[in-house]
């Protein structure tokens, strides 16, 4: 218990500054194309709860910082909360206020405005990644093996010094960096591999053994290991064209990669234990912090993908769920019926507690604090 309140203490500066960040990017992308469409903006918050500060603008938003730091909102005009349910004066406004209403915008309207929060985490993590490529470098070391350990499973797949790996399950590997994130999330999973050697090309198939590994933090986590030794790491600087490009193809990895290994969660290939909440992202932040500043705004872009990622997820109460409604509704011709989206809030806020509780549980066990709440429990 006392190492997470020291974290807390600690680094939890760094981490509400990395949180807002992203939160504002977020919301700001429901912001932006709810204005381009029409509707009158009532609330822009970050956190919620009671308002700590904040201001109006000269188009009547309030824009303001709240008490519980952990999220934030946008509140159109018929919404009935922050959770962007119509309100019961929705069906008694007059045809100016349907004119600047969320609720009374065609389908289409109403599902850029919501798409637009994640696909403003995305493209904020294709800028920064484009800044660092251009300005500090990207990492880059050629994926050509430089020595196979013995007793490896690369050397128990046939794989040689000298080859170079070009695919693996139909990914194209470029770097040797594409070649650790699909090898990280599959210990134990067969592999087909392509790789060049000499003049020709040649077909494997190998099983990354899982090994538990421990950072320069002393977190462990259980990943695959190959067992191969590359090359030296290289910065490459980028033009901002070719910066562009690798930074989309770096955000589509990161997106690619957390929904492979969420699917390997869900089929019981990969084990739940990684899965962390606020505390980890609490305790990573300021282990980035440590590191240096150029870290941080690396973390920052992976946690903008999977904040991005997460709100796509289809589940009532995210955007994602928002999205699937709006599908059923051109679908159909005509909104599903206010019981049915009533049960389909109370189910998605079930399901986002759920995983909000198994997250914190697994941080918990993560410092070494779940033997000692099973013990309470156990006595109560």
């Amino acid at each position: 218990m006392h190492q997470i309140v020291n974290y807390a203490s600690t680094y939890g500066g760094t981490f509400l500054v990395v949180l807002t960040v992203l939160v504002f990017v977020h919301e700001f992308g429901h912001y932006y194309i709810a204005r381009r469409n029409g509707v009158r903006v009532e609330v822009f918050s970050i956190g919620f709860g009671p308002e700590i500060w904040g201001f109006n603008d000269r188009a009547g938003t309030r824009w303001k910082f709240s008490l519980i730091p952990l999220g934030g909102y946008v509140k159109m005009y018929g919404d009935a909360d922050a959770t962007s349910r119509p309100g019961a004066e929705a069906r008694t406004m007059t045809a100016e206020e349907r004119a600047v209403s969320f609720h009374h915008k065609r389908v289409g309207q109403r599902a850029a405005i919501v798409a637009a929060g994640p696909m403003a985490n995305f493209l904020f993590a294709i800028v920064i990644m484009s800044l660092l490529f251009m300005f500090y470098g990207q990492p880059y070391t050629p994926a050509t093996v430089q020595q196979v350990e013995p007793d490896s499973a690369a050397a128990a797949a046939g794989v040689q010094a000298g080859d170079r790996f070009l695919e693996v399950n139909g990914h194209q590997i470029e770097r040797f960096e594409d070649l650790q994130q699909i090898i990280a999330v599959s210990p134990d999973m067969p592999l087909a591999v392509k790789v060049q050697r000499g003049d020709a090309q040649v077909d494997l198939r190998v099983t990354p053994r899982a090994v538990e590994s421990e950072d320069r933090f002393g977190n462990k986590s259980r990943i695959g290991r190959l067992g191969v030794i590359r090359g030296q790491d290289e910065y490459h600087r980028r033009d901002p064209l070719n910066a562009v490009l690798a930074a989309c193809k770096g955000t589509w990895a990161l997106i690619t990669g957390t929904l492979e290994a969420v699917g390997q969660m869900i089929i019981g290939a990969h084990g739940t234990e990684d899965l962390g909440g606020p505390l980890r992202i609490v305790q990573m932040s300021g282990q980035m912090a440590q590191v240096g500043f150029v870290q941080v705004v690396w973390f920052m872009t992976v946690l903008s993908v999977n904040l991005g990622l997460i709100n796509l997820f289809p589940v009532p109460m995210l955007d994602g769920g928002h999205l699937m409604y709006y599908g059923l509704e051109a679908l159909r011709g005509r909104p599903l019926g206010e019981r049915a989206q009533e049960y389909g809030f109370r189910i998605g806020l079930a399901l986002v507690l759920s995983l909000m509780i198994f997250a914190t549980w697994n941080d918990l066990v993560h410092f070494g604090v779940g033997s000692i709440v099973k013990s309470l429990i156990s006595k109560v």
